[in-house]
């Protein structure tokens, strides 16, 4: 007997509906630390990128609220999730954040796992299994708390010499101190305070402590130059987070102490990616330095040229830049923050009688405490 191809067709859909059922699960979520009434919305996401960053959740659910009540979410992914619950304040549909991009509303995470830094998906996940109804419990806080996140440390700040004939790499120690705010970010030798804009687009005003390039008695050939003083530069920036979790920074610094004079422009484009409690954050870059400041680091004064090493003028400049930062969470509290990059110099540098390599490596680490 022929089985007419409609009741085929009807056959093969259900039991394509009967294997994706199988794969689902239901999962009861009970929320603690909720208001009288208000809208919660609970996410599941099953990528660590995007759980890194809060974006693109698998599925989302959106709940009134019913105090005493577990929330029920259906067919959940099997496998390893996260869940992220939060409380939609304003009723505006999203997780309002600061101009740091640290959720402003309260948030609870599965396991009850409360990162003081961006949030490992190793930490938070659990294992769904097929056709069964999970249970679990979250409790909301509020990341920044009442006066925001404070964090103590040591640091190290580094730069390469690609002078002829040193070998004496800069480093210097320093206190590695970091706020997180509702405007102000503080890590190490870099700060930020937003002004105006949105969670996408922000300005901020920014500061950086910049370490002295040399002292001449790292090499013969710099004898004479005076050794190059750190100083503290000042200026604006502009974030943009762009789709697809690239973030493009653009800004401006001057010599603030006006201790060398100049200033720099940087734009530089990066993503996160999540590996267990290690985010890894690959970055390109290009730099403006005014001659001011590239005279200070690469030139040499007339008043200061000597046979076989005659008066260089830079002249304003770019370099490129490629680097990765990293971030290393250690407990909920301790973590370990890293940045290093390699800074291409152009011909106009290294055309400079004082050096004679034509990549700068230069870095930041710190281990710190966050209360």
């Amino acid at each position: 007997m022929k089985i007419p191809r409609v009741a085929l067709s009807s056959l093969f859909f259900l039991m394509l509906l009967s294997a994706t059922a199988l794969h689902a699960a239901d999962l009861s979520v009970q929320v603690r630390n909720l208001p009288a009434d208000g809208t919660l919305v609970l996410q599941v996401y099953d990528d660590p990128d995007a759980f890194g960053d809060f974006r693109n959740p698998r599925q989302e659910v959106r709940y009134s609220i019913q105090p005493g009540e577990s929330y029920v979410l259906p067919d959940v992914p099997t496998g390893k999730i996260a869940v992220l619950a939060y409380l939609d304040e304003n009723d505006n549909g999203a997780l309002d954040k600061n101009f740091i991009g640290i959720p402003r509303e309260p948030v609870g995470l599965s396991n009850n796992y409360q990162p003081k830094g961006p949030p490992s998906f190793r930490n938070a996940a659990f294992t769904v299994r097929e056709e069964e109804t999970a249970t679990l419990d979250i409790e909301l806080y509020r990341v920044l708390g009442e006066f925001g996140q404070w964090g103590v440390g040591l640091g190290v700040i580094g730069r390469g010499s690609p002078y002829v004939g040193s070998d004496s790499n800069v480093l210097q120690p320093i206190p590695a101190i970091t706020y997180f705010g509702e405007r102000l970010q503080w890590v190490g030798p870099n700060l930020r305070y937003g002004i105006v804009g949105s969670e996408e687009l922000r300005l901020a005003v920014t500061a950086s402590y910049r370490i002295g390039a040399y002292e001449e008695d790292d090499s013969e050939f710099l004898r004479g130059l005076g050794d190059r003083d750190s100083t503290l530069m000042a200026g604006l920036g502009l974030v943009y987070e762009a789709p697809y979790g690239l973030e493009i920074d653009l800004g401006y610094e001057h010599d603030a102490l006006d201790q060398i004079g100049g200033g720099a422009a940087m734009a530089r484009v990066s993503r996160g990616f999540q590996f267990g409690n290690l985010r890894l954050s690959p970055e390109l870059g290009v730099n403006w330095l005014s001659s001011k400041l590239a005279n200070h680091d690469f030139g040499v004064p007339t008043s200061a040229a000597i046979p076989g090493r005659p008066a260089y003028d830079v002249g304003n400049t770019v370099t490129y830049e490629v680097g990765v930062g990293a971030f290393y969470e250690l407990t909920e509290s301790w973590r370990v923050v890293v940045r290093l990059a390699m800074e291409e110099l152009g011909s106009d540098i290294t055309n400079s009688p004082i050096v004679e390599d034509e990549r700068l490596f230069k870095g930041f680490g710190a281990v710190t405490y966050s209360f």
